[in-house]
């Protein structure tokens, strides 16, 4: 199994607040994929995301990105053609009044032995209640370490049987341990229907199981998003302490 990732430069036209950084990145994306017809009809459609992507980087203290100043990103994708296609469509998209694409730079990522995964940027989960809407799993609303960790294993579990085109068979739960690094809820924040909407996630540190599903799962994780909510930021993660 492979992955692709794609590290961008992007230039910016305004100084950018942490809080809008993620639904800046997102439509950017979406708007150059929206160039290309295949892309288009990939972005429009009920499916999983091929991709995920990361916050700007170096974070700044005060959480306001600078005018004038250049970070970095980084988009990953289990499809080399995709990841082909956004590295050309990113940089072609220079009227957007908040960024600029400089440079893209791709790397092929092999799998390797995954010890450790700790998510860059909050992973969002959703769990289902009685009478009631999905709500996001906090520590707060549910507490459920059990139930967070079975929506966590069954979301990469459907992913993989999407991407992979083959059905996958876990003898278990592909998470060992996980750990809630952070205290209170993490939000990723959007706009929609002209409103602003929070999306709560948390932050985590995984040690994924050794048998051969869970590392599947495990590197799909990096690939696609840990969790839902992947083209708006959430569940970014990365590896620690791998060997090949």
């Amino acid at each position: 199994m492979k992955q692709f990732e794609l590290t961008c430069v992007a230039y910016l036209k305004r100084d950018i607040t942490f809080k809008e950084s993620f639904e800046i990145l997102s439509k950017y994306i979406s708007f150059s994929m929206c160039q290309d017809r295949l892309l288009l009809s990939q972005h429009t459609s009920n499916i999983f995301n091929n991709y995920n992507f990361g916050g700007f980087y170096p974070i700044e203290k005060d959480k306001t990105y600078k005018r004038g100043n250049s970070y970095s990103f980084t988009i990953r994708s289990v499809d080399e053609d995709f990841i082909d296609l956004m590295s050309n469509l990113l940089r072609l998209n220079i009227n957007n009044p908040n960024l600029q694409i400089l440079t893209t730079t791709k790397k092929i990522i092999h799998q390797n032995f995954i010890t450790e995964l700790y998510s860059a940027t909050p992973v969002i989960v959703t769990v289902p209640m009685e009478d009631k809407k999905a709500l996001y799993w906090t520590m707060e609303q549910s507490g459920d370490i059990m139930l967070l960790q079975k929506q966590l294993h069954d979301n990469m579990e459907k992913k993989y049987n999407y991407f992979c085109n083959q059905k996958i068979k876990p003898i278990q739960n592909f998470i060992q341990l996980i750990e809630i690094k952070n205290t209170n809820p993490q939000t990723i924040q959007i706009t929609k229907n002209g409103k602003t909407v929070r999306l709560f996630g948390n932050k985590f540190k995984i040690v994924p199981n050794e048998d051969e599903v869970s590392q599947k799962l495990a590197f799909l994780s990096l690939g696609v998003g840990l969790g839902e909510k992947n083209s708006f930021g959430g569940g970014f993660m990365m590896s620690k302490g791998t060997r090949g």
